[in-house]
């Protein structure tokens, strides 16, 4: 099994991101994934999650309206497309799969003006 994610960088608050997490190694298509963030000192928090199919995403309180979490099962990838960023989303975001009990390498988001 292996994650790689892409996307994350610093930019300036109202700025957008879009991450990546591109899967091997099992059936990704079958796979509800999640997006978490950890800000350090603090526990990782879940903040996004979309079924295998797409449907039904969850959204943590802090990002609704915000944050858009979708998936490609043609191209093995989640995506969280990230918009109006705010300081206070700064973290080191992580993909997961419950399926395999993974984790993605973890990608550096850093919001400041």
């Amino acid at each position: 099994v292996q994650f790689v994610e892409s996307g994350g960088g610093l930019v300036q608050p109202g700025e957008s991101l879009r991450l990546s997490c591109t899967a091997s190694g099992f059936t990704f298509s079958s796979a509800a994934m999640s997006w978490y963030r950890q800000i350090p000192g603090k526990q990782r928090e879940l903040v996004a999650r979309i079924s295998s199919t797409g449907s039904s995403p969850y959204y943590a309180d802090s990002v609704k309206g915000r944050f858009t979490i979708f998936r490609d099962n043609g191209k093995n990838t989640a995506y969280l497309q990230m918009n109006n960023l705010k300081p206070e989303d700064t973290a080191v975001y992580y993909c997961y799969t419950s399926m395999m009990d993974y984790w993605g390498q973890g990608t550096q988001v850093t919001v400041s003006s």
